[in-house]
């Protein structure tokens, strides 16, 4: 069983920056894909972002790609997203999510996490 829990999300101005962390646990978490899904008002869910259990694959939608970055820290049961140069377009609640397969995550993840709402202003 794997329990995420995300943070960092807030207001941010257009062409701006933010982290977002999500906290994992579960001793499986070293071996597991980790990643991002986001949900804009009144759209369908949207993959963002993974990243497999290594760190050494990332995989991005092209609306992020460039823009946002997928890293994790094993040592801290820890997966971040950085996003740069955001757009009113980002808004959305961003959800933490893993997956044992790293091909799987990017369609229906195993676990998810409650989300953190990051909102871009124009």
């Amino acid at each position: 069983q794997v329990q995420l829990v995300e943070s960092g999300g807030e207001l941010v101005q257009a062409g701006g920056s933010l982290r977002l962390s999500c906290a994992a646990s579960g001793r499986t978490f070293s071996t597991y894909t980790m990643g991002w899904f986001r949900r804009a008002p009144g759209k369908e869910r949207e993959f963002v972002a993974h990243i497999n259990w290594s760190g050494s694959n990332t995989y991005y939608a092209n609306s992020v790609k460039g823009r946002f970055t997928i890293s994790r820290d094993n040592a801290k049961n820890t997966v971040y997203l950085q996003m740069n140069s955001l757009k009113p377009e980002d808004t959305a609640i961003y959800y933490c999510v893993s997956d044992s397969n790293f091909v799987a995550i990017t369609r229906n993840p195993q676990y998810w996490g409650q989300g953190t709402q990051v909102t871009v202003s124009s």
